[in-house]
């Protein structure tokens, strides 16, 4: 059997990691990974998150099963953050996943039962586990224009025009906020507009939500899937704990699907409970518990949220400061686009082979479209990726 198993395509950016370990080089530069980073180089354990983990093991009795579809708790506290009192409770049915990919795996196996017909619609570009994905799932999909790679702005009458000739019942798979690989974001206006024509054209969004919090502020980055929420009849949220807590590795998502028709809560959240069963059985909830007792507590809460901004603010001054000494370097505002951006990420604008030269010559990892992790970079490396950046020719 094993031996009619074929290689399957490397993940490029653990390869990245990969060769990134390798190299000797004590002046390298780590952009590829998509973790948060502080100064010193290391992603730090928020200061909630190791006060609730304590109270949980001074008050942990069991480590016996949780729920199908994880805790009623967990699901309240996370319907709180992202969708606030934007729909009625009844009308929202949730699981807990192993993570944001999780939510996501899950949300496109409940659109393969319910609608096998339907075509999923992704960002041109989009992060490569979308695609990945519903590959693998043997499902339709198509691309809706996004990046304009000229300007490193939002191709918005693109995105417009292509998901106009979709068919009704197709699904759209929306960035909630901080868009991966780009870091260029629908304004409220254009969310609104995108809402009308999702409403219009009887489309079905789906939006993956990971960066809450890093980009313009919690409430400011649920916008968009909160007017989604109150204007569209159903879709389906998929959301990660990930970044915004950093817990990375205790995996903790959900997925949630909005149903504006209460009546059919009670299915979605019985269907959202065999797709569990089927694919891991039982969440994890150390990571999920942690998150809803910070959720649940004033002071955990606030000390979380003022953590987070932290972090949110100092990747917005990597943004200006790197955007600032390239317009001065450049002698040119074709730079602009980074100060603009939010999140993580943006896409430089380098070819692949501009990229290796910066690998090579400078130590400088970044994936092969040039996205960078903005929250990779300090104050010591700025200017070693400006002055590659300038050799390269970018």
């Amino acid at each position: 059997m094993f031996e009619t198993l074929q290689a399957q395509p490397a993940d490029k950016i653990l390869a990245l990691m990969a060769a990134y370990k390798e190299d000797p080089r004590d002046t390298k530069i780590d952009l590829g990974v998509g973790v948060y980073k502080n100064a010193a180089g290391v992603t730090p354990i928020m200061r909630a998150v190791k006060t609730a983990e304590k109270q949980l093991w001074e008050a942990e009795t069991t480590k016996s099963y949780t729920g199908l579809a994880g805790e009623a708790d967990f699901h309240d506290a996370m319907r709180g953050l992202v969708l606030n009192a934007t729909v009625r409770a009844e009308c929202v049915a949730a699981a807990a996943t192993p993570g944001g990919t999780g939510a996501i795996r899950q949300g496109l196996e409940l659109i393969q039962m319910a609608s096998p017909d339907a075509t999923i619609w992704l960002s041109a570009p989009t992060w490569p586990n979308h695609p990945s994905i519903i590959r693998y799932l043997g499902m339709k999909m198509a691309e809706y224009r996004y990046f304009d790679a000229d300007t490193r702005g939002l191709d918005f009458n693109g995105m417009l025009t292509d998901l106009s000739s979709a068919k009704p019942g197709d699904v759209v798979l929306l960035h909630g906020c901080c868009h991966n690989p780009t870091g260029a974001n629908l304004t409220s206006q254009q969310w609104q507009e995108v809402a009308d024509l999702l409403l219009s054209k009887q489309l079905i969004p789906f939006v993956d939500i990971a960066y809450q919090g890093f980009g313009d502020g919690l409430e400011a980055d649920a916008w968009g899937v909160r007017h989604l929420a109150k204007t569209q009849p159903e879709m389906l949220i998929g959301a990660s704990c990930s970044k915004n807590f950093g817990v990375y590795r205790d995996r903790v998502g959900i997925l949630m699907a909005v149903a504006q028709d209460a009546a059919k809560t009670a299915l979605n959240q019985k269907t959202l409970a065999f797709l569990n069963r089927q694919n891991f059985s039982f969440p994890p909830d150390h990571g999920a518990r942690v998150v809803t007792m910070i959720l649940s507590d004033p002071v955990l809460k606030a000390d979380w949220a003022a953590e987070l901004e932290e972090v949110r603010a100092g990747m917005l001054k990597l943004r200006q400061k790197l955007s600032q000494q390239l317009r001065f370097r450049a002698k040119s505002d074709r730079f602009g686009f980074l100060a603009e951006h939010r999140g993580m990420f943006s896409r430089l604008g380098a070819s692949p082979e501009q990229v290796e030269a910066m690998r090579k010559n400078h130590g400088i990892y970044m994936v092969g479209d040039s996205r960078m992790n903005i929250a990779g970079l300090n104050e010591a490396s700025i200017p070693v990726l400006v002055d590659a950046v300038i050799e390269a020719g970018i």
